[in-house]
């Protein structure tokens, strides 16, 4: 005859009991874990944020591009990124592109605000969040800087060249109208002063630079405190992804005055 255990008819309240408890613990362990989660998330954003200020208050910053002056080297709405080193840790050279602060007069007074919509305009907003995107774009301007201090700057030679010192410069960077070879169409002279650059739009016809800019206070000239920094890339749209080059070897026979 077979046995009847006494304690049989508890242990399935024991294991019940036990199943609850443990499916409890679970939950527990799955909610502490969204929590960690979602904390791990905040500080990693957190963290972000500081390192794009550092970035951005030490090394580079962004801007997009407002007008066509600088075409075909640049294109209306690109983004650039802009290194900030230059020209307080780096020299500005002859040749770099750079992003400057109107030295007075350069800009209408009344300038509009260019607004993004869709994606590149939530990309812009959070850039400009963590102070990489420069929604001041259109207070600043970008162009080419073709001479330093002490250099003498004029056009144009009897082939319609531009000289720096002396030296005639073959510019493969410009955009000319059809049927025309003069690097400008207007002719000057100056010697760049201390502190200061001369700077043109690639776009030589469809720029107003140090050229049409000698009527302002600064004479045409940009002073070094006013530049932000050296563009070096461009960044966006991806189908204008590239690096953007000084042309050393336009300038290379230029001799420092």
């Amino acid at each position: 005859m077979t046995e009847i255990d006494p304690a049989a008819p508890g242990t399935d309240s024991q294991d019940v009991r036990s199943s609850g408890a443990g499916a409890a613990d679970t939950r527990r362990r799955q909610s502490r874990g969204v929590k960690l989660f979602i904390r791990d998330i905040i500080l990693i954003f957190l963290a972000a944020i500081i390192i794009s200020i550092g970035i951005k208050a030490f090394l580079i910053r962004s801007f997009y591009i407002p007008s066509g002056s600088m075409e075909n080297t640049l294109q209306i709405d690109d983004r650039i990124i802009v290194n900030e080193l230059v020209p307080n840790a780096v020299p500005v050279e002859r040749g770099d592109v750079v992003v400057f602060k109107d030295p007075g007069g350069w800009l209408p007074e009344n300038q509009p605000t260019v607004q993004q919509g869709g994606v590149v305009g939530a990309v812009d907003w959070f850039l400009a969040l963590v102070g990489i995107s420069a929604p001041d774009s259109n207070d600043h301007l970008i162009k080419r800087v073709i001479g330093l201090p002490g250099d003498k700057v004029e056009c144009c030679n009897a082939f319609g060249q531009m000289t720096v010192n002396g030296v005639p410069l073959k510019e493969p960077y410009l955009k000319l109208p059809i049927g025309v070879s003069r690097a400008s169409g207007d002719d000057f002279s100056v010697t760049v002063p201390k502190n200061s650059l001369w700077v043109m739009g690639d776009n030589r016809y469809n720029s107003r630079d140090s050229r049409f800019n000698r009527d302002t206070p600064s004479k045409g000239f940009v002073p070094m405190d006013d530049v932000v920094g050296r563009a070096f890339v461009v960044s966006w749209p991806a189908s204008h992804w590239t690096w953007l080059s000084d042309f050393p070897n336009v300038f290379a026979g230029v001799e420092d005055k």
